[in-house]
Order: C-alpha cells, then sequence, then structure tokens
C-alpha cells in the first residue's frame, strides 16, 4: 500500500509544476513537426539516456490534444495517486525532465512575444504526469498484491519524487528569475509626459469673475464719480500697463487700499474692470467714445483697437468729422487717419452736414488747403466756404480773407468769378476783391500765366482730370483694354475695352469723351472710330475717316479734331482730315509739305504743330505748324536731332518732344533718341528760334499733360523742350 503522504507531496510537485510552467510558448520555425506523438514519448526511446537529451533540446511542452489522460485516470478510486512500475518510473523522470527544461528555455528567448496560453494548452504538464501515473497502475496490475514488489514500487516513487522535487526547485529558482527579467523587459517604456489643461485659464478667471461680484479677496477699491469699484490688484496689473505701473511701482497708490480715478467715467471704469477678468467687452455707440477714451488711459491696447474698429465701420459724412477730431484728441493715428481720408474721398456729403457748419477757422482752413478734396470742381469749394460763412457772419466774414486764400480762385469759370465780385459777403473785403481781381487777370491774359502762377494756379487732384492708357501691346501682340489713373489714391484700375485689337491708332479727347481713331488690326489698316464715354461706361461708333490710316497722330483744336499723315497700308501720307463734332462728318483740310507717319501731334497757342515722324526713307527732325484760320502749314525750326514715332505734349508755353527713333524701323541700326533738346525764341536774337540741347535721364516714348501740371513722360531715354516765350525752364 502506498504512502498517502508521499502521494499527496508528488500531486502537489506535479500542480505547482503546471501553474509555473504549463503555459503554451511559440513553437521555434523548423521543417521538423513541434510535439512528437504519444507513443514515441512513452517508447523505449525516451528511457535510455539518448532520448531525454534530444527531447529538453528541443525545448517544447507536448500539446494536449495528443494526450489521452486526466487527473482522474492518474489516481486510483481512493483519489491516491496510483503505484507504478520501474519503467512507468523512467518515464515520468523523462516527461518531467522535458517540462521542465522547455518552460526555462521559453521564458529565456519567447517570454516577451508569447501569447498567453489557451484552455487547452495549460493542462499539458498535468495530463503528462497523469498519463504516466495511468501507465504506472497498468504495470503493477499484474502482480499488485506482492509486498516486494509494493516495495520497490514504493521506493521508486520516492526516488521519482525527489527528483521531480530537485528539479522542481532548480527550475524554480532559474525560470523564476529568467520570467522576472523577461517581464521587466516586456513592460513598454513609458516616456515623461506633459499635461496642459486648455481650460485651466478660463477656469481661473471665472472664479476671479465670481471673487469679484461676492467682493471676495478684493484687495483694492477704485473711486470713479460716486461709484465704488471693488477689483484684485493682481488681476487689473496683468492686463493693464496703466495699473501695472501703479501697483509694481513706488507709489502712493500702489500701498492704498483705495485708489481714485480722475476724468474716467465711472461706467466705462466698470465695464474695463469686468473685460480684466472675462475678455468679453460690448461696444454701443452710445458708450463708444467713453469706452475707448477710459482704455487709452488705463493703456488696454486691445481695446483701444477693437473700439477704432468699431468707429472705422460707423463712420459716414454725418460724423467723420466727429471721429476725426476725437481720435486726433485721444492720439488714435490710424482712426484719424481713417477718418481724415473719408472726409476728403466724401467731402460732397460732408459740406452739407451741420458737423462741417459747426468746424472752428482752424479745421475749414485744412480742409481748404488740402489737394486731396474729392470735388468736381472749384466752385464746389467757394460753395462751401460761402455756406460756413454766412451760418455765423458777425463772427466768420472777418475771417474769410484769411480762408479765400486757400481757394483756387484762378481755376474758376469766368461767369462765376463775376458772380463772386458782387456777392455782399466779399464787396466789403479789400483782401477778398485783390483776390478776385488776381483770378481775372489769369483769364484775360492767358500768355501771362507763366508769371502768374502760385499755389492758387495748382489744381486740386480730384480736379486736374484723368489719366488713360488705352491700347499697347502685350503677349497677344495687341492689347485691347483701357486703364485709367487716378493721382488722388496713386492708382491704376481698368475701365474698359476696345471692341477689337488695334495698333498705332490715334487717341485725343473732345467734349470729354474718348476718341480712338484709326490704326491697324494686325491685318488690315482701319479708318474706324470709336467713341468712349467714362462717366456712362459706355461704346459709341462714329463715322469713319474717308482714309485708311495708322501711324497718324491726332489732336483738337478749338473744338474740332484733326488726324494728321499716317500710313494706309501702300504709301506714307500728308493728308489731314477734320472731325466736326457740330456736323459729325470728316472733311479735308491743307496738306504737310511732308508725308509723315509716326508723326507726334500736339497743339500750341490755337496752332497744331506735327513733329518728326517717317515719310519712308528716314526719321524726319523737321516741324510743321497748322494755322486753322488760315489753313495753311508753315514750317518751323527742325529739331537738332532725328525722332520717328516720338511723343508730343504742351504744358504752359512748352512744347516737348520725347523719344522716339533715329531710323526707319526697317535699318537694324535704329536706336531710341537719347538727348534732349529745346527750342528757344527770343525778340531780340538771330535766329529768333532756337533749339538746344539739355540733360536727361528720362526714359520715356510717349507724353501727356494734366491740367495745371508738369508734363508726364513714360517710357522715354529723352525729351525735347520746346518754349515759344521768351524765359528759361
Amino acid at each position: 500500500m502506498s504512502n498517502p503522504r508521499r502521494d499527496f507531496d508528488v500531486k502537489q510537485i506535479l500542480r505547482i509544476r503546471w501553474r509555473w510552467f504549463g503555459h503554451a510558448t511559440s513553437p521555434p520555425p523548423g521543417p521538423e513537426p513541434l510535439h512528437e506523438p504519444l507513443h514515441e514519448l512513452f517508447s523505449g526511446r525516451t528511457s535510455g539516456g539518448g532520448g531525454g537529451a534530444g527531447s529538453s533540446s528541443r525545448c517544447e511542452p507536448p500539446r494536449s490534444p495528443a494526450i489521452s489522460g486526466s487527473n482522474d485516470a492518474a489516481t486510483s478510486g481512493d483519489g491516491k495517486l496510483a503505484e507504478s512500475s520501474g519503467h512507468a518510473t523512467t518515464s515520468v523522470t523523462t516527461v518531467t525532465a522535458r517540462s521542465s527544461a522547455c518552460p526555462r528555455s521559453a521564458s529565456q528567448h519567447e517570454c516577451g512575444s508569447a501569447p498567453r496560453p489557451s484552455p487547452a494548452h495549460s493542462r499539458s504538464a498535468l495530463d503528462i504526469g497523469s498519463v504516466s501515473g495511468s501507465a504506472s497502475t497498468e504495470h503493477g496490475s499484474t502482480d499488485g498484491n506482492q509486498g516486494d514488489e509494493e516495495n520497490n514500487n514504493n521506493n521508486n516513487a520516492a526516488a521519482a519524487a525527489a527528483a521531480v522535487e530537485s528539479d522542481s526547485s532548480s527550475c524554480r529558482t532559474s525560470n523564476s528569475s529568467a520570467t522576472l527579467s523577461s517581464c521587466v523587459s516586456m513592460e513598454p517604456c513609458v516616456p515623461d509626459e506633459l499635461f496642459q489643461s486648455h481650460s485651466h485659464a478660463e477656469h481661473t478667471f471665472r472664479r476671479m469673475e465670481t471673487y469679484l461680484r461676492t467682493r471676495k479677496l478684493c484687495d483694492v477699491v477704485l473711486l470713479a464719480g460716486d461709484r465704488r469699484i471693488p477689483a484684485h490688484r493682481l488681476v487689473l496689473s496683468s492686463v493693464s500697463d496703466y495699473f501695472a505701473a501703479m501697483f509694481t511701482s513706488d507709489v502712493r497708490e500702489a500701498k492704498q487700499e483705495e485708489v481714485k480715478m480722475e476724468a474716467v467715467d465711472p461706467d466705462a471704469l466698470w465695464v474695463l474692470v469686468q473685460y480684466a477678468y472675462t475678455g468679453r467687452l460690448e461696444l454701443r455707440e452710445d458708450t463708444i467714445e467713453s469706452l475707448l477714451s477710459a482704455a487709452c488711459l488705463l493703456q488696454l491696447s486691445a481695446v483701444v483697437q477693437a473700439c477704432c474698429t468699431y468707429l472705422m465701420k460707423q463712420l459716414h459724412p454725418s460724423n467723420c468729422l466727429g471721429i476725426r477730431s476725437f481720435a486726433d484728441a485721444q492720439g488714435c493715428q490710424d482712426l484719424h487717419k481713417v477718418a481724415h481720408n473719408y472726409t476728403m474721398e466724401h467731402f460732397m456729403g460732408v459740406m452739407k452736414n451741420q458737423e462741417f457748419l459747426l468746424l472752428p477757422a482752424s479745421e475749414v482752413e485744412k480742409l481748404l488747403a488740402s489737394d486731396d478734396m474729392n470735388v468736381p470742381d472749384e466752385e464746389t469749394v467757394v460753395s462751401a466756404l460761402l455756406s460756413w460763412v454766412r451760418h455765423d457772419p458777425p463772427t466768420r466774414q472777418s475771417q474769410l480773407p484769411g480762408l479765400l486764400a486757400h481757394v483756387r480762385l484762378p481755376l474758376l469759370k469766368p461767369q462765376f468769378l463775376a458772380d463772386m465780385e458782387g456777392n455782399p459777403l466779399l464787396r466789403d473785403s479789400v483782401e477778398c476783391q485783390r483776390l478776385v481781381m488776381e483770378a481775372m487777370k489769369y483769364h484775360l491774359l492767358p500768355e501771362r500765366r507763366p508769371l502768374l502762377q502760385s499755389p492758387r494756379t495748382r489744381p486740386r487732384k480730384a480736379t486736374v482730370g484723368a489719366l488713360f492708357a488705352v491700347g499697347g501691346m502685350d503677349a497677344t501682340k495687341g492689347a485691347t483694354s483701357i486703364e485709367q489713373y487716378c493721382l488722388r489714391r496713386d492708382s491704376w484700375r481698368q475701365v474698359a475695352v476696345m471692341s477689337g485689337r488695334r495698333l498705332q491708332f490715334g487717341v485725343a479727347v473732345l467734349d470729354d469723351r474718348l476718341y480712338v481713331v484709326g490704326g491697324r488690326d494686325g491685318l488690315k489698316t482701319l479708318n474706324t472710330v470709336e467713341c468712349y464715354n467714362p462717366r456712362s461706361k459706355s461704346w459709341s461708333i462714329m463715322p469713319p475717316m474717308s482714309t485708311h490710316r495708322h501711324g497718324l497722330g491726332v489732336a483738337v483744336l478749338e473744338g474740332p479734331m484733326y488726324a494728321v499723315g499716317g500710313h494706309d497700308g501702300w504709301s506714307y501720307l500728308s493728308t489731314v482730315e477734320r472731325w466736326d463734332p457740330q456736323a459729325r462728318q470728316w472733311s479735308f483740310v491743307a496738306s504737310m509739305a511732308t508725308p509723315r507717319s509716326t508723326v507726334g501731334v500736339a497743339v500750341l497757342n490755337s496752332k497744331l504743330y506735327a513733329v518728326g515722324g517717317r515719310d519712308g526713307s528716314s526719321c524726319l527732325k523737321s516741324v510743321e505748324c497748322f494755322d486753322p484760320h488760315t489753313n495753311k502749314w508753315s514750317a518751323c525750326a527742325p529739331m537738332s536731332k532725328r525722332r520717328g514715332g516720338v511723343g508730343v505734349a504742351t504744358w504752359n508755353g512748352f512744347l516737348y518732344a520725347i523719344g522716339g527713333h533715329d531710323a526707319p524701323a526697317s535699318s537694324l541700326t535704329s536706336r531710341l533718341s537719347d538727348c534732349v533738346e529745346r527750342w528757344h525764341h527770343c525778340a531780340w536774337a538771330v535766329p529768333a528760334h532756337v533749339w538746344s540741347l539739355l540733360n536727361c535721364d528720362a526714359a520715356a516714348a510717349s507724353a501727356c499733360r494734366l491740367h495745371g501740371d508738369p508734363c508726364t513722360v513714360a517710357s522715354s531715354h529723352s525729351f525735347s523742350l520746346w518754349n515759344q516765350e521768351d524765359g528759361t525752364t
């Protein structure tokens, strides 16, 4: 009979081994089968030394489904472990060695990646022990009543138990350390983390706002008028530079529990204190000025910017002057600039509102002296000034002469000047009468205008007129767009598009309309005429010329428009056509003495001048002059240089010939003219008309003139200046 204590110890050892080492391990790759069959495991090979060594080298636990055994089969009917023969003992020892070697190897190499064992595989070690015990029971059943065999079996079982205990203890020692080290290395390396609450500031300031409303932890009281406003120094200092300087420096207010705020609206101060806690602000039209004033005092830059932006959106001709004055008083330069520009842009509406009539004389003077005032004519400015004086005549009439000096009286229409002379507000003022007479002389003596130049003869930017750039060459060999330049805004913008492509055409302004005459479309020379109305932004087709012309010159002289010279596609032309706007028809006038294409044309002193150009063989330096009253052309002194494709304009009695080429376009040696000439008329000199060379760095190929301004030059290497009057430039 077996010893119950010893049987219990063996079963307990097997259970411990199963708990510690019975988990499944990942099988190593290889062509051999992962586990040995059950009949090979318990065959005679496994009893020998070579079998044990070979199985331990594989380090694999046998699969549970291949073993048909259980704890119930390994025990006898009374629950004790069945007796085993010597052969079975050897098998148990061998299997135990296999199971003890495998988890150790697996824990050393594959613990980090092995998955958790499934229930089917977790019983493998216990099942092997049970099968071995079953085999022992079968061998011992033939001779179970013999005492000697029982003693031998018990001795063998004790020996086997001792071997298992010894091997289990060694496995526990080695495998536990290996498993611990492997499990430690299996844990992911967690980096240091930085936690940040995105709602921390919001929650903190919300709590501070609660303390403000309940008057808890407040350490300062602001006194504004009759209002007492509790607050926290730390919050106020963190938002306002004004309070930061007050509470962090060595001043008296830094230690006072109550601080008196001078010249601050109590309601605006309370709103700004609330803003310090909440960051929210309500902008209203009725409180915006007091709020901006308090924000400027407390140096709340964000609030100042928000208030200025709000006021910019509220600008209107009825309030822009008041906002401009308020911005100037508060030192808000951006708001002042925007309000001033708005006033200049909408002066026609501003002059009709009460704010303009209530302006002091100094502010009115600034407006009248500005060149940026957007008015259609100078008569509008005079009307605005007289309406301001009539609002308070006893006080303001004495200030009228000083203000009238800033009005461009010489640029008024003669009829308007005649009416001003008899105005009751001007009649009794000697200075006003002198200014009116100066303006009349400017109209009565046009030849003396160069001597009558003053700030009053300089037109405002809005009354100068518009500059148009028509067509030209682009990437498609001919632009059809028309762009307009605004001198007051200093910007270009596209305003119209021609009906088709035109090259080498003529352009003139007649009755505030833009005429595009002749040219070529790339295939043929044109005689068509288009008219653009800038006011209605519309095009109209005019009657065509009698002759097809490109490279012609066009100018307006005393009403009619002239088309001079050009090329008809076959020959160079000397003929001239005149457009009568009243009869709306073209007619021929006297022809030039020389055929001219790409000729420069300008009007000076009621005469039409044809300058330079090409005659087919060379570029010309000759100049001809047409008198419409005699219908004759006469030769003038030639230029010093040949100029084809020359740009010509007049200003203040001078004729400007700008740029051009010195050889025909077909010549490879053609180059831009690089000198400046001036034709000076001296009655006492012989000859009376003299061309002289001047230095110039200009680079233009065309010229134009804005009323009252010097000639505008663009894209030329040189220009010529012709002065018909005595004087210098």
